[in-house]
């Protein structure tokens, strides 16, 4: 027999590896509710999911879930089943779901296999229900396997693959010719073929899945450390070194800032361990490791300051909610939103604790008045406002009074300025 004829065939490859993730892949239906045009609406929308647990966990990503009030999912086999949203996170747009089955009910499941062993150049496939349409398989190869992505490669590089992911993909498994999971397929290019997918490896899903299913979601430390790596060349800045990051600056108000650690400093260990980010791909690394530290326990960073080093204890804190709680406000035709530092940077700026107005009605109330997106309430009706539930209990006072009184006077901050305004709300648009 020659060695062509005794090399099996890729076409029994690729089936063999289908047929062991295929079956646990799940179609997901979301309702959820969004706020972002000033009135409270409910909206439809798909993704993809895959079975990981013999107990009906699903995984997937947090954009496919977010503010979901109901969850819907579809076996391959055809049966469906309600699902709860165990835990997500949006820092790496993961999130863990469980199906609702019924006493008895058995679900294929998919293993998770080991990125780090990926080489460019691997075939692998993207499966998932792309457009809301029937399950689908494509594939392709590796084309990066440690994909940097500015502004959405904080705690996770990305694998980079030309096998198609649309949108309706997103949660579905990447997968390889094992047929293991490899990756969540996350982002695409919205139905063009310029062969741009992206997937969270699987490294990172075994590191974070614990928390997601266990706990509602990751509980990452904060710092407060902005990190540079030691050759910099998006700024075209160099160091003459071969090991640690660079501090590129410290948060206000951060425990790096509180601790004495400065711009230009250069961490060398953390309790011990060793850390280099030589390039912009190896940050990602680095700042998951600072993420998982303990909160509100002593770690002690070995720091080179010029020529010197020294130890400092950095005790880092939760941090908390990336994304501020929003809120319709019926009769005012806007929608309010808490303002987080994660989430909105440049508004934290000027108010630390605060809400924003974030969606607006058209036509309403609120758009009659002049109120626009991202004015900072201060104060509705000579009573100042600091938080969701306090704009809540002012909103709900009013409307209650209504016929006695409906204009009254509203300070906002827009771009740093004080700004007032009358909001009239007499008239009821949802009526008219």
């Amino acid at each position: 027999m020659s060695q062509a004829a005794a090399m099996p065939d890729f076409r029994q490859i690729v089936q063999s590896a289908k047929e062991r993730v295929f079956p646990s892949v799940v179609y997901i239906r979301v309702i959820s509710e969004v706020t972002s045009q000033g009135r409270k609406e409910s909206q439809q929308s798909s993704g993809s999911g895959v079975v990981i647990s013999e107990q009906g966990h699903v995984l997937t990503n947090w954009h496919v879930v977010d503010k979901a009030t109901n969850v819907r999912c579809l076996m391959s086999d055809g049966r469906h089943y309600d699902a709860k949203v165990l835990g997500s996170d949006k820092d790496v747009d993961l999130a863990v779901i469980k199906l609702d089955l019924k006493e008895g009910d058995k679900v294929p499941v998919a293993e998770i296999g080991d990125s780090t062993l990926l080489k460019e150049g691997d075939f692998v496939m993207a499966m998932g229900a792309p457009w809301g349409l029937n399950r689908s398989v494509s594939i392709g190869i590796l084309s990066c396997l440690e994909r940097y992505l500015e502004g959405i490669s904080e705690y996770s590089l990305w694998l980079q693959t030309d096998a198609a992911i649309n949108p309706g993909n997103s949660g579905g498994p990447l997968v390889n010719t094992q047929g293991q999971i490899i990756g969540i397929n996350t982002r695409g290019n919205s139905g063009s073929a310029e062969g741009l997918g992206f997937s969270v490896p699987s490294q990172t899903i075994k590191e974070l899945v614990p928390q997601l299913r266990d706990n509602g979601g990751v509980a990452w430390s904060w710092t407060g450390l902005q990190l540079q790596p030691i050759r910099d060349f998006n700024r075209d800045i160099f160091f003459e070194f071969t090991e640690g990051v660079i501090v590129a600056e410290t948060d206000p108000d951060s425990p790096a800032r509180r601790a004495g650690i400065l711009a230009k400093d250069r961490v060398l260990e953390v309790n011990g361990k060793k850390i280099t980010a030589m390039t912009q791909e190896d940050l990602p690394d680095v700042r998951r490791m600072l993420g998982l530290l303990a909160k509100n326990t002593e770690a002690t960073f070995l720091i080179a300051r010029g020529s010197e080093t020294k130890t400092i204890q950095l005790t880092p804190r939760e941090k908390g909610k990336v994304e501020g709680d929003e809120l319709a406000l019926k009769r005012f035709d806007f929608s309010i939103k808490a303002i987080n530092q994660f989430d909105n940077p440049s508004l934290y700026f000027h108010r630390k604790e605060g809400v924003f107005v974030f969606g607006i009605k058209f036509p309403g109330n609120a758009a009659n008045s002049g109120l626009q997106q991202q004015d900072i309430l201060l104060s509705i009706d000579g009573r100042e406002v600091n938080s969701v539930q306090e704009i809540k209990k002012v909103h709900d006072d009013l409307i209650s009074n209504a016929d006695s009184k409906f204009r009254v006077l509203v300070k906002v901050l827009r771009n740093g300025q004080l700004r007032q305004m009358v909001l009239d709300f007499q008239r009821d648009f949802e009526k008219n």
